[in-house]
């Protein structure tokens, strides 16, 4: 006689059945809720690592801006000009080959062959900005600029009387740890080498501020900074002017007045001063 097995109790029974509809709703709403919360977590993990990465790249450039020194005399690049540190202008042509081709301008640049000819460093990794070439998105291969107070032609409609550095003797006041020398600017805003920090008005008249050029504001609000002395780091901002709304492909207006904006002192602050 075959042994049978005790029938299941109503407990043992409710184990071995499947989910309720309701069970398995409620199950895929605490999965949303959970992935909802996780998903911007990692996101700004991503967003710190890209700006991790985006002072290391600063970092190089600087020691590379050094070493051109070192071979110099300590005579500054310029930023802008017949001799500056790199030629060509960005912007949304794919017939501009600037925009996508290392070639033209930045293998020929001054601080090319000081930190081993690599193209990686002249892109902040949080830019994703590209252009179409002949029906093919290429992605644009500069982000970084130089600050246009480092021996610019074209600076003095900025601020009359302030310094243009043309060496490190130059760098007094605010001093190698507080002038500085590169920074990520904004993809709708990048054009030629140069990065204006407009001065009028510093330190005592708030009220004359404007942007001339936009900085990057892509690591959480944030823009990557590299310094005279060597060091890297990244700055938030808390001006909503200072980071209006990215819109691809689109260039914005630039020289646009930005009274009282904390920001801007921020970087006149760090940009250059009166010449004594």
């Amino acid at each position: 006689m075959k042994h049978r097995p005790p029938p299941a109790s109503n407990s043992e029974r409710r184990l071995r059945r499947g989910f309720t509809l309701i069970e398995l709703l409620v199950v895929i709403a605490i999965i949303a809720i959970l992935a909802g919360r996780l998903l911007p977590a990692l996101s700004k993990s991503k967003t710190k690592a890209q700006g991790i990465k985006c002072m290391a790249s600063g970092r190089q450039m600087m020691l590379a801006w050094r070493l051109y020194l070192d071979e110099s005399q300590d005579r500054v690049p310029q930023s802008f000009g017949l001799n500056e540190w790199v030629h060509g202008s960005l912007d949304f042509s794919g017939g501009n080959r600037s925009n996508w081709d290392i070639n033209p301008d930045i293998t020929k640049s001054l601080l090319w062959s000081y930190w081993g000819k690599s193209a990686d460093i002249w892109k902040c990794p949080a830019d994703y900005s590209t252009v179409k070439v002949a029906g093919a998105t290429k992605p644009r291969v500069r982000s970084i600029a130089m600050n246009a107070w480092f021996n610019s032609t074209d600076v003095e409609g900025f601020g009359a009387g302030f310094k243009n550095f043309k060496s490190m003797n130059d760098l007094t006041d605010p001093g190698p740890r507080g002038t500085w020398v590169f920074l990520c600017e904004r993809e709708d805003s990048i054009n030629d080498g140069e990065f204006v920090v407009g001065m009028n008005g510093f330190p005592d008249k708030p009220r004359q501020g404007a942007i001339v050029d936009f900085s990057a504001s892509c690591h959480n609000g944030a823009a990557g900074f590299s310094f005279a002395d060597g060091h890297s780091e990244i700055w938030k901002w808390k001006d909503a002017r200072t980071k209006p709304v990215l819109k691809k492909g689109q260039l914005l207006s630039l020289g646009v007045p930005s009274p009282n904006n904390p920001d801007v002192l921020w970087m006149m602050e760090r940009s250059t001063r009166k010449a004594k």
